[in-house]
């Protein structure tokens, strides 16, 4: 039995088309709503501001364009693949099908963690913004409850607390884990009402503040490097490319629920490419609104739109700034979550982990012991790890995912060119080169202890696959070659 044996696209069709059990309910605006959701949120209200004070100054707007743009190639190739397979494990099923079992192992091993990680880094941003908020209107949660386990805070009298761990981080994920039990459409309906909200306070943030910009605050642009690669100057660029990547896991989670869509030969490429554009265009917006209100080396706070907000005069949009930061973080975690539970899903469902992953709720119709299985280990590390600590792997992961989508598109137009493909990549033999040019340059940017944690978590992978998913999945019990 080879290591690379392979689901064949027609068998992968044949499923989409079959009753699953996962309830059909999403449409195109719901898709891109995802989208948005997963996309719109620490990439805004946080990461502008610390990749400009640390990485690129005010060219923090490039770091946006080159992550965007990686994107766009990625996004247009998960397209073409989301509607001729629309099967809920997103890049980890199209590996499948082009590259073999092992190569899918590795994809859906790294999404695993791509997922969790950010879910868990979105919770304790959104813990931070939480606690900001609610002392501002008098409420206090204990700073012992409100951190990383062992952070040591410095209290208002100047005294220090020793936090125990981070309360509000583990509640949401309880909460939001609790709706996606309960049902996808419920979860998109509350997904949508908050998308609106965060836009809202992001549009009005671009409405009121540009008018404060100083041209000055640009200058210079490109801030001269200090002699790390990781410090301005063009490699700052791409290095700060490579962090805001963390933004741009939404659209790949779109692709996780494309057996939920209603018709998505038509609406996953739909909601994967316009929730991409959008989010694409607002980040670009902002961050050169943030860096032209403020000297970029003021921004390295844990909420610098709303600092820049003060800085403008809008000090009645602080309080606003938060709710959307609050409502945006939670829609992030709701998507994360959620599309980890269906890779999880279809992973059990091709044999590769056990069968009671596989389970759907009788009546919500949704797969609930891995979603709560899911919620558990995202919750835990969310009440004692800190945002750098959580935050390290989640860029590469998505980067590495990308970059074996592209290379799949490439491979099975090559295999199989006369399949009817309801979306096609747009010049493929440029795009996903490109693509998966883009990606690995950014991926060479990251830090060394990255790689050497994603090698790590690589290594544990192949232990579980070879001990169990090598015997166990459903085409090694077939008997199938490749």
């Amino acid at each position: 039995m080879s290591l690379f044996r392979r689901k064949a696209i027609a068998d992968l069709q044949a499923e989409a088309r079959a009753e699953h059990g996962l309830k059909r309910a999403l449409g195109a605006v719901n898709l891109t709503m995802l989208g948005i959701g997963a996309i719109i949120g620490t990439g805004i209200f946080v990461l502008t501001g610390t990749v400009a004070a640390q990485n690129a100054g005010p060219a923090v707007v490039i770091s946006f364009v080159l992550a965007g743009t990686a994107s766009i190639f990625a996004a247009l190739c998960y397209s073409e693949f989301a509607a001729l397979v629309p099967i809920a494990g997103s890049a980890y099923t199209y590996g499948y099908a082009t590259l073999g079992e092992l190569f899918a192992w590795i994809i859906g091993w790294d999404l695993v963690l791509e997922y969790a990680l950010s879910a868990t880094t979105v919770a304790i941003g959104w813990s931070g913004y939480l606690v900001s908020f609610l002392n501002h209107v008098g409420i206090h949660i204990p700073a012992s409850l409100s951190a990383a386990a062992g952070t040591s805070i410095t209290m208002a009298d100047g005294g220090t607390v020793t936090a125990i761990f981070n309360l509000p981080a583990v509640v949401i994920v309880v909460l939001v884990t609790a709706l996606l039990v309960r049902g996808v459409q419920e979860s998109a309906r509350v997904n949508n009402v908050i998308v609106f909200i965060k836009v809202g306070v992001v549009l009005l943030f671009i409405l009121f503040a540009w008018r404060a910009i100083d041209p000055a605050n640009w200058q210079p642009f490109i801030p001269d490097n200090t002699g790390h690669r990781e410090n301005f100057g063009v490699s700052g660029i791409v290095a700060g490319a490579g962090i805001v990547f963390f933004a741009y896991i939404g659209f790949d989670a779109v692709s996780t629920a494309a057996q939920e869509a209603k018709n998505p030969q038509r609406d996953m490429p739909i909601g994967i490419i316009s929730s991409l554009v959008i989010c694409t265009v607002l980040y670009i917006v902002v961050s050169a609104i943030a860096t032209g209100v403020l000297p970029y080396s003021q921004l390295d706070v844990p909420d610098p739109i709303a600092k820049v907000a003060d800085a403008a005069g809008l000090g009645w949009m602080t309080r606003l700034i938060e709710i959307g930061a609050i409502a945006g973080l939670s829609s992030v975690i709701l998507v994360q979550l959620m599309g980890q539970a269906r890779v999880f899903w279809s992973m059990s469902n091709d044999g590769l982990l056990p069968a009671a992953v596989n389970r759907i709720h009788p009546k919500f119709r949704t797969p609930w012991i891995t979603q709560i299985v899911l919620g558990v280990l995202v919750a835990i590390p969310a009440g004692f790890l800190t945002v750098r600590e959580a935050a390290s792997l989640v860029s590469i992961g998505t980067l590495l995912a990308f970059v074996i989508v592209c290379a799949a598109v490439l491979v099975l137009r090559y295999r199989e060119p006369k399949l009817a493909r309801p979306f096609k990549t747009p010049l493929v033999w440029f795009t996903a080169p490109a693509g998966i040019f883009c990606c690995l340059y950014l991926m060479y940017f990251l830090p060394w202890r990255t790689w050497e944690r994603l090698l790590i978590w690589l290594a544990i992978g192949f232990a579980v696959y070879f001990l169990y998913g090598y015997r166990n999945s459903k085409l090694a019990r077939s008997g199938a070659p490749k």
